[in-house]
């Protein structure tokens, strides 16, 4: 089961941009996988350029200065449920990590997450598959 999902969204700098992919995607995703509980990782870019059908341009957060703006990046962890995301805390787990990890993580930009616990899921056509073989999509909505 993974009935929890953790997601953060956020900016980089371009000059950054490439040197925090590379050590996301070969040290930061493996960590946390390596936790108890989660079980999977998934890591998208939000493009300007895409128009939602019906809708007049792209979704955005809330407009309030106490809220963080970051909406480039969206990571997402799926956990056997919530409290996976919380023995550690994220806050907790991100400081015992060494020097060179918060430095990494110091590049988010605007920085705003959730954890959630999910109550439905719809697979769509995909939901013939066997469950082991559906995984997140090139695209999401949430």
């Amino acid at each position: 089961m993974d009935r929890g999902i953790w997601i953060s969204w956020y900016n980089l700098q371009d000059k950054s941009r490439d040197a925090y992919l590379d050590w996301l995607h070969s040290t930061y995703i493996p960590k946390q996988l390596a936790r108890p509980g989660f079980t999977w990782a998934a890591h998208y870019a939000s493009l300007d350029n895409v128009k939602l059908s019906g809708a007049k341009g792209r979704l955005s957060n809330v407009k309030n200065n106490a809220v963080p703006s970051g909406d480039r990046y969206i990571l997402l962890f799926g956990g056997n449920d919530a409290h996976a995301f919380v023995r550690p805390t994220p806050a907790e787990f991100h400081a015992q990590m060494p020097a060179a990890d918060r430095k990494m993580l110091a590049l988010r930009l605007g920085e705003r997450s959730n954890i959630m616990a999910e109550e439905a899921r719809i697979h769509g056509p995909a939901a013939t598959q066997p469950l082991d073989q559906i995984a997140l999509s090139p695209c999401i909505q949430i």
